[in-house]
């Protein structure tokens, strides 16, 4: 999943920039985040395990000074969850350093990373970002043909930013798997994951990086390379529309909040149901359900109260805890006793989850709870960069609809159609990666189940 961002400002605080840019990019990876910065060639980084705020404080911000910048918030889905993997990668090849941070997922790292060290290239992490920029520091190749010859030979998904030589560089692959945005603050450069990090910089949006485009900011200002002919098709990640990104995030001139109402009201249309209140499943079905509830006039109350303050966390529960389960994050009010509830969720994958929140509303009292998703099931796995379950853990993956429905317990169920969600995002289906929903890839993948990782007896 994971965010990036990048600043080149000669006159800013870039590490400051950058710490705000990955704040707003905080929920696309809670697991570590990092910052490179370059001052006249000298490239330095500082990264560690947590959130951004866990991270960095004033002191350490104040010894990154540079003119550019990169950061980086991880959430692993190659890779395991240590700090060698943790970004911005910073690898001295023959030729250069290079700082990099990766939003996306490869699905030819491993002979890569094969033929790499067979070169003689050291390799210090178990993640595939760390190939890209072993390529890029190897290649003898002035900077801008060796990003172009790293891109012509990776494949999957991959939003990237990167510091070398002084220079900010951004590229995105050709398919456009993942999102990755061009924005101005005055007349310094930004990229980021997303516009809502623009937005809290302060710097205005100017354009996406375009599928196989390479850009590159530095002294001489803003320079753009097509480095690869753009696929036939466009592949940005529907999971993005309707669960990953943040709703006041643009995605393809989309806003993501209005997407979600209309999936909800669409799902309303297509699967409506006679209750008292509509109840979303905090945060991200939460615009689902006020679409969902206006279509059928039926109130919307918060109903589940959710502890904003769990997140990831490296401090288990004791047993007496996980008892409580789903409590840990989530709470009913009691409003819902009595009342006939509509729960909207934005997806449906192991049904774990669900199936607790469905139980904890029955033991709170709730006479009926109907559950309505607002996207198809999900089915196949990820390989572009979202950490989703082996498809032998998906629930609808091996059970229908109503076989879902008894599992997590629910008075009846019910899920967005395929044609809906592609209406909601107003985008074409053509230009849509729909694999985790419909198992058809657009690319080459590997035919074992299980996601590439490198993980050893040490790692």
């Amino acid at each position: 999943m994971c965010g990036v961002f990048g600043v080149f400002a000669p006159d800013r605080d870039v590490a400051r920039l950058t710490y705000f840019g990955l704040f707003a990019l905080q929920h696309r990876g809670q697991e570590s985040a990092g910052i490179a910065v370059s001052e006249q060639g000298r490239l330095t980084a500082l990264r560690d395990l947590g959130l951004v705020s866990q991270v960095f404080d004033e002191q350490k911000l104040h010894g990154l000074r540079g003119s550019v910048a990169i950061g980086h918030t991880r959430y692993s889905t190659t890779g395991s969850s240590q700090w060698a993997n943790a970004q911005p990668l910073v690898q001295h090849g023959r030729t250069r350093t290079v700082a990099l941070g990766h939003n996306g997922n490869l699905v030819n790292a491993t002979s890569l990373r094969d033929e790499l060290r067979a070169g003689g290239a050291t390799l210090h992490s178990t993640s595939d970002s760390e190939v890209i920029a072993a390529l890029i520091a190897n290649d003898e190749a002035p900077l801008e043909e060796a990003v172009a010859n790293a891109m012509a030979r990776l494949e999957g998904a991959y939003s990237i930013v990167a510091l070398s030589e002084g220079t900010l560089v951004a590229f995105r692959d050709p398919h456009g798997f993942r999102p990755l945005v061009l924005g101005r603050l005055h007349e310094d450069w930004v990229v980021a994951s997303e516009t809502c990090a623009l937005d809290l910089v302060g710097a205005d949006f100017v354009r996406e990086v375009e599928r196989g485009e390479a850009v590159f900011a530095d002294a001489d200002g803003l320079r753009s390379v097509q480095a690869l002919e753009p696929a036939a098709a466009g592949a940005l990640c529907i999971f993005e529309f309707f669960y990953l990104a943040r709703p006041d995030t643009q995605l393809a001139g989309i806003e993501v909040h209005g997407a979600r109402v209309r999936m909800g009201e669409r799902l309303a249309a297509e699967a409506p149901v006679d209750a008292d209140l509509v109840l979303p499943i905090p945060d991200s079905g939460t615009p689902a359900a006020i679409g969902f509830s206006r279509a059928l006039e039926i109130p919307f109350s918060e109903g589940v109260i959710k502890n904003r303050y769990v997140g990831r966390t490296f401090i288990q529960p004791d047993q007496e805890l996980r008892r409580q389960g789903i409590r840990l994050k989530f709470n009913p009010l009691a409003e819902v006793a009595g009342k006939r509830l509509v729960i909207v969720d934005d997806s449906i994958v192991r049904g774990n989850t669900t199936r607790q929140i469905v139980q904890m509303l029955f033991d709170a009292g709730a006479a009926e709870v109907h559950v309505r998703i607002s996207s198809p099931p999900v089915i196949g796995q990820c390989f572009y960069g979202i950490d989703l379950a082996d498809p032998d853990e998906m629930v609808a993956a091996t059970k229908t609809v109503d076989e879902v429905r008894a599992y997590i317990g629910a008075t009846s169920l019910a899920y967005l159609s395929h044609e809906g969600l592609v209406e909601s995002t107003r985008r074409p289906e053509s230009e849509l990666c729909r694999a985790c929903l419909t198992r058809e890839y657009p690319t080459a993948v590997p035919g074992e189940h299980g996601k590439l990782r490198y993980e050893s007896a040490r790692a």
